[in-house]
């Protein structure tokens, strides 16, 4: 079965238009509803939402949909997508959702699923949860007496700061540390200065005021130059940028340079394995994470495993396989001792933690090998994908042959977006950009 909904990381698109329409996410509701309406007990669903306009609208139409299945709906408000994860295991919901489109602009919107376990659906159970909303679902409307409920309710965001101050030892305190967090305009603006602010830290805050047109614009882990600005500005030790659900996080040192997520798998995964806490012999990322991250790894004696793009696709390897430590580039951190999905917030406080141990600098704290030269070119296109252009794979062909055994290339289509992404990976970095170039070009011309 194609899926016409779903995509790497649930439901996305461009609010008010397909599939982000009232009449889709009540559909979307009433049929995730059912799946997960099991038992003879009272079912619940959890709701939490980033702070985009659109928001408002999906987050009613789903409460629709849910309530008319007979699941109680419990909102929470502005949330993180892992405080979602976190919390509905914690008051032992059958689904979480979060309405967000991550670190999207604020037009798009999408939908986020969590088991009652935590973690996102497999790709099993969205397959069911699409043929019923592409069926007559009348039927399955519960009756009069039986209809779910909806309420707002309070405590949670003190609950989810509570949790991410527990991932830290007990006798640990941020004091001393002059800390600059961005949260995007997004769904952390409240928790993230609050949990750094309890654990002792200096905290200077940006990106905390939401008007529901600013989330991740010019800010946060994708824009993370007014968060450069101000590390250098007030002379801060550390920079936290999180992206707009605050599942992905990016670090600036003091002297305002970005440290990536390979980079801070690299610091996690040696001080655990320093301190025998890290559950398997390796770490796992997915093919778009740097080669410098592989060979520093292997050094220390490490695996690195790689998965297709996408969190979701890291945790069930992790799961499978008995990682506690896996993530991505663009900084969704998975420490599964602690959280069933990336944690920007968690995974900042583990990197503060190695810096309070080790006593020195962030920029040496956090720059643990030389990064591979590596090149992602985005090619926009509409229609079929030009991917199977027979012109197209020549380019590729002949760009495999040019980079050798040395370099890595990998070309493939968003989950999320209408692009074809091309990247490269060579220590030869001139032959490595004319080789992503060509390829570029190729997919361009046959997007025309």
């Amino acid at each position: 079965m194609t899926r016409k909904f779903f995509g790497t990381d649930g439901i996305r698109g461009t609010a008010n238009r397909a599939p982000m329409t009232p009449d889709i996410a009540l559909k979307v509701g009433m049929a995730a509803g059912v799946v997960f309406r099991n038992g003879a007990h009272r079912h619940r669903v959890v709701i939490g939402k980033d702070t985009r306009l659109s928001g408002y609208m999906i987050e009613n139409a789903l409460v629709a949909g849910f309530t008319s299945v007979g699941l109680e709906a419990l909102l929470l408000g502005p949330m993180p997508t892992p405080a979602v994860a976190m919390l509905t295991r914690s008051v032992r919901a059958d689904l979480g959702v979060m309405i967000s489109a991550s670190h999207n602009p604020y037009q798009d919107n999408g939908i986020k699923f969590f088991g009652p376990d935590g973690y996102k659906l497999s790709d099993e159970v969205e397959k069911r949860i699409e043929r019923l909303i592409e069926g007559d679902i009348s039927r399955m409307l519960a009756p009069p007496a039986e209809l779910g409920r909806a309420r707002r309710i309070d405590g949670m965001r003190d609950r989810y700061v509570e949790f991410a101050k527990r991932t830290l030892p007990r006798e640990m305190s941020l004091s001393g540390l002059r800390i600059v967090v961005d949260c995007a305009n997004g769904a952390a603006y409240k928790v993230a200065p609050e949990a750094l602010w309890e654990l002792g830290a200096e905290v200077i805050a940006i990106g905390v005021d939401p008007d529901g047109y600013n989330i991740n614009d010019g800010c946060g882990s994708t824009d993370p130059d007014a968060l450069c600005r101000k590390v250098h500005e007030v002379r801060a030790d550390i920079g936290i940028a999180l992206d707009g659900d605050a599942d992905r996080v990016i670090i600036v040192d003091e002297n305002g340079r970005v440290v990536d997520g390979d980079q801070l798998m690299a610091v996690v995964a040696q001080s655990w394995m320093e301190d025998g806490r890290l559950s398997a012999s390796g770490i796992v990322a997915t093919v778009m994470s740097n080669l410098g991250l592989e060979r520093y790894l292997d050094g220390l004696g490490l695996s690195l495993a790689r998965t297709k793009v996408g969190d979701r696709y890291v945790v069930e390897h992790m799961r499978k396989h008995g990682y506690n430590v896996g993530g991505e580039q663009s900084g969704h951190i998975v420490l599964s001792d602690y959280a069933t999905t990336g944690d920007g917030l968690v995974a900042a406080l583990q990197v503060l933690a190695c810096v309070a141990k080790l006593q020195r600098p962030v920029s040496e704290v956090c720059r643990r090998f030389d990064p591979v030269p590596q090149i992602l070119k985005n090619v926009r296109y509409s229609g079929a994908t030009p991917l199977d252009n027979p012109a197209v794979q020549a380019a590729i062909e002949e760009g495999r042959k040019a980079l050798g055994n040395g370099g890595r290339l990998l070309i493939r289509p968003s989950g999320t977006e209408p692009l074809i992404r091309v990247m490269g990976e060579a220590d030869n970095e001139d032959l490595l950009s004319g080789v992503v170039d060509k390829i570029a070009e190729a997919v361009a011309r046959a997007a025309a």
